[in-house]
Formats: C-alpha cells, structure tokens, sequence
C-alpha cells in the first residue's frame, strides 16, 4: 500500500482490512510457495492471510535448523565468557524484548540502543534501528556477536573455544549433524548463524485479540473501546497508521512475495539539541550511515505488534509508558528544558511531517489504549516452540 492511497478517503474497515497486505502482492501463503529460496516442504504454520518471510537462498529453513536455532539461542556458552545469550536481550514474556531502558553486554559494555522485540521481525525490510543496509537476520547478528564498541556477546577471537563447547556436548553433536547432514564438520560459525536466524524467522505473532477480530470476525475480545480506539489509530487527526501500518504495524515490510522492500524511517521529534537537528552523538539515527543532515534522528518506526509487553519505548528507551507515548505525540514531539539533552524537538527541522501534535481527551486517550492492547498476542509470549528448551 503506498502512502498516497493510505491518504485516500477509504472506508476504516477497508483500511483494517487492506493494511496487513501492505507490501504483498496478495499470493497465498501456502506453506510449500517460495520465491527466495526456500525449501518446498517446510511448513510454517500459519493461517492463510499471513505473509511468508522471505529466506536467503544459502539458509534454506528447516526444522532441524530451527531447533538447533532455538537451543544456541537461549545458550550462554555462546558468549566469549559464557555470561549471555541472545535470550539476556529478548525474553520470550517481553515479545522478545528486554524490559530494561538499554541493556548491557556480556562484559557489562552500556548498549546505547533499546532491545527490540522480535515478533514478526522476520518481515522487517531492514534491522536494527537505523541500519537501511542490513536486509537479514545473518547479517544483523555479526554486530552482537562480534561488535567491539561495545561488546555484547564478545565472540571476537574466541570462536574456536566457543564451537568446541558445543562440539563436547553430546545433545548438540546430534542438533549440528541433525541440522546439517550434508557438511563434514558441521561445526562452523556460519552454521551458528545460519541456524539462529532460522529460528528467528519463526517468531511470528498472529493470534492477538485484533487477529481474531479482523480475520475471523470474532471480537469477543476485542471491546468497544478497542474498535473506538481502531477508528481513531486510523483518523487523519491522530496519524498513527502512516508510520504503523502493515502486518506488524510498522512501514518496514519485506516478504518472499515482495516485489521490493519498502523503507521507512521517521524522525519523530526526541530531541533537537542544536536546532539544527541533532540528536544524542551515541545514537544518531539513520544519520550515522548516510551523513546527510536531513537523516539525523531518523529511526524505523517499529512494530506494534505486542507493544503493550515492551516498555520502555524509543530507540534509547527514553519513554516508560504507553501512556507517555501518546502525550509525546500530542505534543508534536519533546521539549527538554535543561540539561546535557536540552532542546525544543517539537522544532527539529527534520522531524515527521505526521507528527503535528493533537488534543486527545481522556476518553480518546484511554480508548487509544484500549486498542493498543488487542495487539497484545498471549500465545506468541507463551509458545513452547519459542521457549528455552534448558
């Protein structure tokens, strides 16, 4: 869906209805369709009106993978001192976020960015917050794993010890020849990789309150106050659904059915600490990678998917509540008014042109939230095939 017809005076219904396609050229989400290199049998498990996730031709998905995936995600001995896995950063009860306003690495490096859930990341166009290179899963996880400003996993000249632990453990000498057969020495770091970013791709979220409603016309828990709340997410007055549309309610869309990915990153009026602009020097926005001066402070506007689970928000975990969310909002972006952040970000020059500000009443505001949490999906936060299996 473009932003020109996501403007068109069309219908709520027809909206809720179209948005999940955003991106999609609409084919079948059989689970035996591919168009990036999939193997034929996998099966994914999904109703029919969700999207597969596009898969790199050299990591076709598998079972096998997946579960291998699964355990080396929730393994400490994947961290060079044996102190973190990926889990550290992305709870499964958090929608695969972390809680905290930013985390720390295995070495206890501050991280400047907050963890971002993972549910439906598998059809994300790019990865991390401001990264418009980084188009996978495999690409993503080279900079946990081997970044050195800062650390986090701290694999960095360790990869040998860090294999052989696995390569001693009995249970994973069956995983690694189990997921793949074909290699000799199944026991490399791109496998490691390989087999993460298979079990990654698997975190879908589809069964929220706002699912059912939509898809199968089932509002029985989805109140009046959400469907007040939907209308006004999709108003013109509020602007909610140019920045947050889609599957997972985010304008960051890449599917194996994609005719290209569509890319989106909005400055959303944080900060403005030189009235030029800028942003905190940790964190610049999508800046750091272009240095174009109308970038800074441009992040990708996340998903909404399970929101309600992943306080704090922002790309520095600067705003604790849902609550504070929709003020930001309302106000056109933040004021700062002393300190080493001081600045007038409802001024940023580049900021969102869908960030105006807007009165809200206490009603709207609370039927706002009302909808908010029918996104909230409690099987997803509760599967066992995305759980620890330690």
């Amino acid at each position: 869906m473009t932003r020109r017809a996501r403007r068109a005076g069309a219908s709520l219904l027809a909206l809720a209805l179209a948005l999940p396609a955003c991106g999609d050229d609409g084919g079948e989400t059989d689970s035996e369709t591919d168009t990036d290199g999939d193997v034929p049998n996998y099966d994914w498990g999904l109703p029919e009106w969700y999207p597969i996730p596009a898969v790199p031709e050299d990591n076709p998905m598998s079972a096998e993978k997946v579960e291998l995936g699964r355990h080396l995600f929730y393994d400490e001995r994947l961290s060079g001192n044996g102190a973190m896995s990926c889990a550290s950063c992305h709870e499964q009860a958090r929608s695969f976020a972390d809680g905290l306003v930013t985390p720390e690495g295995s070495t206890g490096d501050p991280v400047p960015k907050n963890s971002m859930q993972l549910a439906g990341a598998a059809l994300f166009a790019t990865y991390t917050w401001s990264n418009l290179k980084m188009e996978t899963f495999e690409q993503q996880m080279l900079t946990p794993m081997f970044g050195v400003a800062p650390v986090e996993l701290g694999m960095t000249d360790r990869e040998d010890e860090i294999l052989q632990r696995f390569k001693d453990d009995a249970s994973y000498q069956a995983l690694f020849q189990d997921a793949f057969p074909e290699d000799p020495d199944p026991y490399t770091i791109d496998n490691v990789i390989k087999a993460i970013a298979s079990f990654e791709r698997t975190l879908l979220s589809y069964r929220s309150p706002y699912d059912r409603y939509i898809y199968e016309g089932d509002d029985s828990e989805f109140p009046e106050a959400a469907k007040r709340g939907m209308a006004l997410f999709f108003e013109e007055k509020f602007e909610c659904y140019h920045c947050h549309s889609g599957i997972n309610f985010t304008t960051s869309f890449f599917s194996s059915s994609s005719g290209q990915r569509e890319l989106d990153f909005q400055n959303i009026g944080l900060y403005n600490l030189d009235d030029e602009g800028a942003y905190p020097p940790a964190v610049p926005g999508l800046y750091e990678h272009t240095e174009n001066p109308s970038d800074k402070g441009k992040f990708r506007p996340p998903s909404l998917r399970n929101i309600e689970l992943t306080a704090p928000y922002m790309h520095d975990g600067s705003v604790e509540t849902l609550d504070e969310v929709l003020e930001h909002y309302a106000a056109g972006g933040r004021l700062i008014e002393d300190g080493p952040h001081a600045g007038d970000g409802r001024l940023n020059p580049n900021k969102s042109e869908f960030v105006r500000g807007y009165e809200m009443s206490d009603g709207e505001r609370a039927d706002m939230l009302a909808f908010l949490k029918t996104l909230t999906d409690t099987a997803f936060v509760s599967d066992p095939r995305f759980a620890s299996p330690f």
